[in-house]
């Protein structure tokens, strides 16, 4: 196979103009989501696309198969070879990649996208559940990594970007959901060893959604994506962060109005392509994509979103003010720093903030937000002017008050009285201090997304 590969390669030098032109894409869960966007992006260079994934047949209610996904990346001017790989099983793995050296002569950059994801605490993970994250997400990750590496040496451009997040050690990101971060970031300490270990031949590299807001992720490769429906149960019972990249996995699951939230797999793509066109020295980066967006001059952001100008879902793993693994570029090779920020003082509560807050509610409520809204919200606040208030958006012309709402709340929220007015008067986001753990949600997550709506309509006021 190695003889094959540098005649190959002597035969089919690579065309001049564009970026990727002749380059060989490997990539695990191409079959739809931000694998087949990535594969879609390279291939309008003219790029070789090996699409390795599971489905090859058609999902009675998920489009796209690696034989669709192929004939889309033929259209867009690449060349596609479909490969039913499940990176679980180390033969189909070493099978695609000998395929993809007979066929384009070699291999210039590895996706890894594949992954599973299950949002469940301890002891509520089967462990076949367990064994599939591990097995898809790290295992895989590491044994498709190793097949190939041993081509991607030969390649002048030489990538290996793995979907996985920064290694942030905020307690947050195990409590919920244990055995996905531990998978998820198996990924990333894959990046962490081979950009060491590979230093100067190969580039590796990880990539993951920011969202301004996730995943999703759904996200992509979550299918990720990052599964609207279980963003839904999730947030219904914990604090949840579904990576809120907008994929078909999310719309069948779940019905509308998450994927208002989200942006498009596009972004991720976009990134993806901005790195590959990194030199081999760029390495041992976690890389958030709507950063590396803007470092290449991109300022518009709308043109991802799903829903232009609406509020967009946070992603997992990353923090407002994280406490995370982090490493420097120039010291590489040493061991990763724990930096955690000192703990603030709690802001002191605004006496009389509330109850006012609560009066211009009530004077900009209408006939119109009630009926738009149809929700009755319990607001549980802690500290000066705190206890229990209510915003009725169901009766006639809309009511707020002290105390426990006449009829059953659709919504409980659970935070301060200083985080309650901030967020009204929108110096606060209703995600970010859901994410932070200062805001507690009980009840309809649907109607909690309106109410955030509704705030954003009032800031002026407040």
């Amino acid at each position: 196979m190695e003889e094959n590969y540098l005649m190959i390669m002597s035969i089919a030098p690579r065309p001049a103009g564009t970026k990727l032109a002749g380059c060989t894409v490997f990539i695990t869960g191409a079959s739809r989501g931000i694998g087949k966007a990535i594969a879609l992006k390279a291939a309008k260079d003219g790029a070789n696309i090996v699409i390795a994934a599971k489905t090859a047949q058609a999902h009675p209610k998920l489009a796209g198969t690696i034989y669709t996904a192929a004939e889309e990346i033929k259209a867009a001017g690449g060349k596609a070879l479909p490969c039913v790989v499940d990176v679980r099983d180390e033969q189909q793995i070493s099978s695609a990649v000998e395929k993809a050296v007979e066929k384009f002569g070699g291999i210039d950059i590895l996706v890894n996208n594949a992954s599973a994801i299950s949002l469940t605490n301890t002891l509520e993970t089967p462990t076949k559940k367990v064994d599939l994250m591990m097995n898809i997400n790290t295992r895989g990750t590491y044994l498709t990594s190793k097949a190939c590496i041993p081509y991607l040496k030969k390649s002048k451009i030489a990538h290996i970007l793995n979907l996985s997040p920064p290694l942030n050690l905020n307690p947050l990101w195990f409590k919920q959901h244990c055995a996905y971060t531990i998978a998820k970031y198996g990924m990333s300490m894959c990046v962490l060893g081979m950009a060491e270990e590979f230093k100067g031949e190969i580039a590796v590299n990880a990539l993951w959604p920011k969202t301004d807001f996730l995943e999703s992720d759904i996200h992509c490769s979550e299918a990720k994506m990052r599964v609207k429906k279980l963003l839904l149960q999730y947030f219904s019972n914990y604090m949840s962060r579904l990576i809120a990249i907008y994929t078909a996995a999310m719309d069948m699951l779940g019905g509308s109005g998450i994927e208002s939230q989200c942006r498009k797999v596009d972004i991720m793509a976009d990134a993806a392509y901005c790195i590959f066109k990194k030199p081999k020295s760029f390495t041992g980066n976690f890389i958030i994509d709507e950063n590396i967006l803007k470092e290449e001059g991109i300022k518009n952001f709308d043109v991802y979103a799903v829903t232009p100008g609406h509020p967009l879902l946070p992603d997992f793993f990353l923090d407002e003010q994280p406490v995370t693994v982090t490493k420097e570029p120039a010291t590489h090779g040493a061991l990763p720093e724990l930096k955690e920020k000192e703990a603030q003082p709690p802001p002191k509560p605004r006496s009389g903030a509330v109850e006012g807050t609560f009066r211009i509610v009530k004077d900009s409520l209408s006939d119109d937000i009630v009926k738009a809204t149809q929700a009755i919200y319990q607001f549980e606040l802690s500290g000066e002017d705190g206890g229990t208030w209510f915003l009725d958006l169901k009766s006639k012309g809309g009511n707020v008050g002290h105390g426990e709402p006449s009829d059953r709340a659709d919504v409980v929220m659970s935070m301060s009285t200083d985080d309650f007015v901030k967020m009204f008067s929108g110096k606060l986001k209703p995600t970010i201090a859901f994410m932070s753990g200062r805001l507690k949600i009980k009840g309809n997550m649907a109607l909690a997304i309106k109410l955030e709506k509704l705030m954003n309509q009032m800031n002026a006021r407040l």
